[in-house]
């Protein structure tokens, strides 16, 4: 049984999770299978969105903790090599030219709430919640987290999660900013992809473009981020989706976005 679960729809892809009896927790293999079909949908260019969920209760429970124990002796070397594999997921997605949406079904902890950060729109069900869970077992962020979390909700927030493990709901996570929005949990596979096709009709080459000024405004200066926008705004402007854009407004018609 494939560890992910790939699934091309109408130029989304839909990637799942698929160690439900396990809780999606990430071992070599889902790491390796993630890494795989992302570089598969990030390089296909029928592909317009890719939406990442899990199967079962939880979205992800993080890392492997069985295999790390297995690995005894060996564990330094067992987990460089599951957070080097996971990273090469992580910036596939968080760099690919197309938006990712995240739809936690349940509990995301450790790696797992690493890779619900991941999303352009992420979307919770109300029953999920969400834990950094590293320091509980004498351990650090991996998969983003230290990076990622400041910038979402806030330096000192994200002290309180990876230190001191707080547990966060999902309410409250859309309130502090670390979810787009909460739904009902039979609600959440139809929003999810509804929200994916919004973006597949989307300008594509536009919102790829802004992904990436959004990643390095993090580590930009003020002068050097402006340049790089109107670098990125006047290549934008000589692309077709602007020219269509710009004349179904004009027209004060519904645009349609090539390739949509």
């Amino acid at each position: 049984m494939s560890t992910i679960l790939l699934r091309r729809d109408g130029g989304i892809a839909h990637l799942t999770l698929n160690r439900p009896d396990a809780g999606n927790a990430i071992d070599p293999t889902l790491a390796e299978d993630l890494a795989s079909a992302a570089t598969d949908v990030a390089a296909d260019p029928a592909v317009r969105c890719v939406l990442l969920t899990g199967t079962g209760r939880l979205f992800c429970a993080g890392g492997d903790v069985g295999g790390m124990a297995a690995a005894g002796e060996d564990a330094p070397r067992f987990l460089r090599d599951l957070a080097d594999t996971l990273h090469g997921a992580v910036v596939t997605m968080a760099t690919m030219a197309k938006p990712l949406v995240v739809a936690v079904n349940g509990p995301a902890a450790g790696a797992g709430l690493s890779l619900a950060l991941l999303g352009d729109v992420v979307i919770a069900s109300r029953s999920a919640h969400f834990t950094a869970a590293y320091t509980g077992i004498g351990l650090t962020p991996d998969g983003g987290m230290s990076w990622l979390l400041p910038r979402l909700i806030g330096l000192r927030r994200a002290q309180a999660m990876i230190l001191t493990n707080a547990r966060i709901g999902a309410e409250e996570a859309e309130r502090i900013g670390l979810v787009t929005r909460t739904v009902a949990d039979a609600d959440l596979a139809d929003e999810a992809q509804r929200t994916a096709q919004a973006l597949v009709a989307a300008p594509t080459a536009a919102i790829a473009a802004a992904r990436n000024l959004l990643l390095e405004g993090a580590t930009s200066t003020l002068r050097n981020h402006l340049d790089a926008e109107a670098a990125t705004i006047a290549a934008a402007g000589a692309h077709p989706e602007s020219r269509e854009g710009v004349a179904a407004f004009l027209a004060r018609r519904k645009p349609v976005f090539p390739g949509a």
